[in-house]
C-alpha cells in the first residue's frame, strides 16, 4: 500500500504489486491473517493513529516488518540542545513543518508500545545513520541513544 501516486509508480516500475491508499484508513478492510508479512517502512511516525495501524499491521499479517527513524538518536538531541531547533540529517531531510512526521517516537517508546499492546517483538535490528546494523538490545539504553533508526520483526502476541 502506498499513498502517492508516485510511490506507486515507482513500485510498479520495480515489479511490486501495490494498491493505493492509506495505512490510517484502508488497511481495516482487510481480513486477519491475509497475509505472510506486511511491510510498513519508515512510515509509522507519519500516520495519524500509530497504536491502531501497529495493531492492524499485525493482525492481518502473519509477521510485521516495521521501520522508523529513532528521535531519541543522540544527534537529534544534540540538535535541540545546542542549536534550539528541529535538526535536519541525512534519515529527517525536511525542515519540521515540511516533513510529514507527526507523532515522534524513540526505539524505547515504540517497545513500550508493542509491550503495551500486546505486540511480541520477534527480532530488531537497530541502525547507524548509514544503514549498518549495531548489536543493541532495543531494549537498553544504548540502543535508544546511538541507533538512528529501528527495524523490528513483529508478531500478534497473546492476548
Amino acid at each position: 500500500m502506498e499513498l502517492s501516486q508516485s510511490g506507486v509508480n515507482a513500485c510498479v516500475g520495480h515489479g511490486l504489486s501495490v494498491i493505493q491508499g492509506d495505512a490510517d484508513r484502508d488497511l481495516e478492510a482487510y481480513p486477519n491473517g491475509a497475509f505472510d508479512v506486511v511491510v510498513l517502512s519508515r512510515t509509522l511516525q507519519a500516520t495519524r493513529q500509530p497504536r491502531r495501524v501497529l495493531e492492524t499491521l499485525v493482525r492481518i499479517g502473519k509477521q510485521a516488518i516495521v521501520s522508523f527513524p529513532n528521535f531519541g538518536f543522540w544527534r537529534i538531541r544534540l540538535g535541540l540542545l545546542w542549536r534550539g531547533h528541529m535538526p535536519i540529517s541525512e534519515l529527517l531531510n525536511q525542515p519540521w513543518y515540511d516533513t510529514p512526521n507527526i507523532h515522534l517516537c524513540t526505539i524505547s517508546d515504540f517497545v513500550a508500545l508493542c509491550d503495551e499492546i500486546g505486540v511480541r517483538i520477534e527480532r530488531s535490528v537497530t541502525l547507524d545513520r548509514h544503514g549498518r546494523p549495531f548489536s543493541l538490545n532495543p531494549r537498553g539504553s544504548l540502543a535508544n541513544l546511538l541507533a538512528e533508526q529501528g527495524v523490528f520483526v513483529l508478531s500478534q502476541g497473546a492476548r
